[in-house]
């Protein structure tokens, strides 16, 4: 079961894609969706939010090298979790972390499902693990 009360940001300036990607949260059970369009939306949320976000799912294009989004997601408190999709600089290989990387221009249900699994600790994992040695 999903945990409701978690916080999910999604940011891509197509329209058609915010509700896409909310739409796939909303199958999951996933409810407390805010979509934004523009970078100023985003970065004003993260940074002036009196709670912080469970996951916060940015389209890497969107950026377009303004900011350095990788390290703004995972050097911020206000940020438990972060997904870039449609970047270029993805590497091949998952990374373990706080920041996920993907090249698909959106994410799917399945890839939604399996990053649900690491932000939501009340569902089972989903997926491999991958150790380090």
């Amino acid at each position: 079961m999903p945990n409701k009360s978690l916080r999910i940001l999604i940011a891509d300036a197509q329209h058609f894609n915010r509700l896409r990607i909310e739409r796939l949260f909303n199958q999951l059970g996933y409810f407390r969706v805010a979509p934004v369009q523009s970078l100023d939306e985003l970065l004003a949320l993260v940074e002036y939010g009196c709670e912080p976000l469970d996951l916060v799912l940015v389209n890497g294009a969107m950026v377009m090298g303004a900011l350095d989004l990788f390290s703004f997601l995972d050097d911020n408190p206000q940020v438990h979790h972060g997904f870039i999709f449609n970047e270029r600089q993805a590497p091949l290989s998952p990374v373990a972390g706080k920041v996920r990387l993907s090249r698909a221009a959106l994410p799917d249900l399945a890839s939604i499902t399996q990053l649900m699994s690491a932000v939501d600790c009340r569902l089972p994992f989903v997926g491999t693990v991958i150790s380090v040695r």
